[in-house]
């Protein structure tokens, strides 16, 4: 997908919840948006699940 097909489902769902959800829904949904955006580019820069288990053993100790 391209990204201005992407950027377009993204302003449509912002745009569904804010008028169904309210003010509330729409930061919740540009919220969890942004942190989908961020986990997908952080994965696909060569990021993996190994690298959040042993940042969590780390601040463990």
């Amino acid at each position: 997908m391209s990204a201005p097909f992407v950027g377009m489902i993204a302003g449509m769902a912002l745009a569904f919840a804010g008028y169904f959800g309210g003010f509330g829904a729409f930061l919740l949904v540009g919220a969890l948006g942004g942190l989908g955006w961020a986990a997908g580019r952080w994965v696909e820069g060569g990021g993996g699940i190994r690298d959040v288990r042993d940042a969590f053993e780390r601040s463990r100790r």
